[in-house]
């Protein structure tokens, strides 16, 4: 475990000056690893993440492989919603599936608090990392849209047409459902940094299906409490706030919390600056399809990054999106390679 405070990528995380830009992948433990599909087997990632010394096997993958600056837990963002038993899985090729959705007043008592023990298995796998690793380990979990969006679609969605349905056909309920979630948020997060993680995202994927009025009614004061409850039990951990195709909810969800913004491909790092502050801590963001065209195509995509960051302290490299499953790995380790000389002071 590493909490040293020159660490590349903690700097980086407070705007301070690092020895290098630090690396890492969303998605980086997992499908795209050969290592990785030799040990998974059948069943459920939910099944794999339950196995602490598995779950740590897959998460130290990609940090061995890769020199990346920062592990992630090998884990989902619907772990709480299935630890309480609510009733949700994740069929492979499809995604988080729930056989009954949320979709009354009555669905809602499936979802009751997280508890630190329900989760048990993760804390054991964070607490098996931290003996290991030399870099820090990120916690994450999905934000409250993102998650419940899964819960009353029952399936990933294109449309959100349920969620938005019941958004406005019954905001009672909607505030109500955003209020558990959020706890299940800050209590899966809080475990794993109690556990020892150093750093945390929080995942809002799909909050770019909202309009700005409506993220900010239905959204932003839920994901804001998420912030705030963490920051008073956790007040010198770092978080990345990160969703896709937010570029017009950009200057709302910076407003949640003093959290790092992680960008997708969509919106260039100098324009964030210029419109959220000069000092702010960005995240991202090379185009992961860039990645899926092979290492020449995919370093001059970085060092288009790198050009888009103009040598702020305030960066970690990353992609703009998940790692794609069918991505070469050894791309992966180049653009780490090329970032980390490119940048080295």
């Amino acid at each position: 475990m590493t909490s040293l405070p020159n660490d590349p990528f903690l700097a980086a995380a407070r705007g301070k000056p690092a020895t290098h830009t630090p690396v890492w992948f969303m998605r980086q433990a997992g499908r795209s690893l050969p290592e990785y599909k030799a040990l998974r087997g059948e069943g459920s990632i939910l099944d794999a993440i339950k196995k602490p010394e598995l779950a740590a096997e897959f998460t130290l993958q990609p940090v061995r492989r890769h020199n990346v600056d920062a592990a992630v837990l090998y884990s989902d963002i619907v772990v709480p919603a299935h630890a309480v038993g609510f009733g949700i899985d994740v069929a492979p090729g499809t995604g988080p599936v729930a056989p009954s959705p949320l979709r009354s007043r009555n669905d809602l008592a499936r979802l009751r608090p997280l508890h630190h023990e329900d989760v048990h298995y993760v804390t054991d796998t964070v607490l098996a990392l931290v003996k290991e690793l030399k870099v820090p380990l990120l916690a994450f979990a999905g934000a409250p849209f993102t998650v419940a969006s899964y819960l009353i679609e029952g399936r990933p969605s294109r449309t959100y047409q349920n969620t938005k349905r019941l958004m406005r056909e019954d905001e009672v309920l909607w505030h109500d459902v955003m209020e558990h979630l959020a706890q299940h948020s800050v209590e899966f997060i809080s475990a794993q940094l109690s556990a020892g993680a150093e750093a945390f995202q929080l995942f809002d994927s799909w909050a770019g299906a909202l309009s700005r009025n409506d993220y900010d009614k239905y959204v932003k004061p839920h994901t804001t409490s998420v912030f705030s409850q963490l920051a008073e039990r956790h007040p010198a951990v770092a978080g990345i706030h990160y969703g896709i195709g937010c570029d017009h909810l950009l200057e709302s969800m910076n407003s949640v919390g003093n959290a790092i913004i992680g960008l997708d491909w969509r919106t260039s790092i100098r324009n964030a600056r210029t419109r959220l502050g000069a000092d702010t801590v960005v995240q991202g963001n090379l185009d992961p399809a860039l990645v899926l065209a092979g290492s020449s195509i995919a370093l001059s995509g970085a060092e288009a990054v790198l050009a888009d960051n103009a040598g702020h302290a305030g960066h970690i490299f990353n992609l703009g999106h998940g790692v794609q499953p069918d991505t070469d790995p050894s791309v992966l380790t180049d653009i780490v390679a090329y970032v980390h000389e490119k940048t080295t002071k």
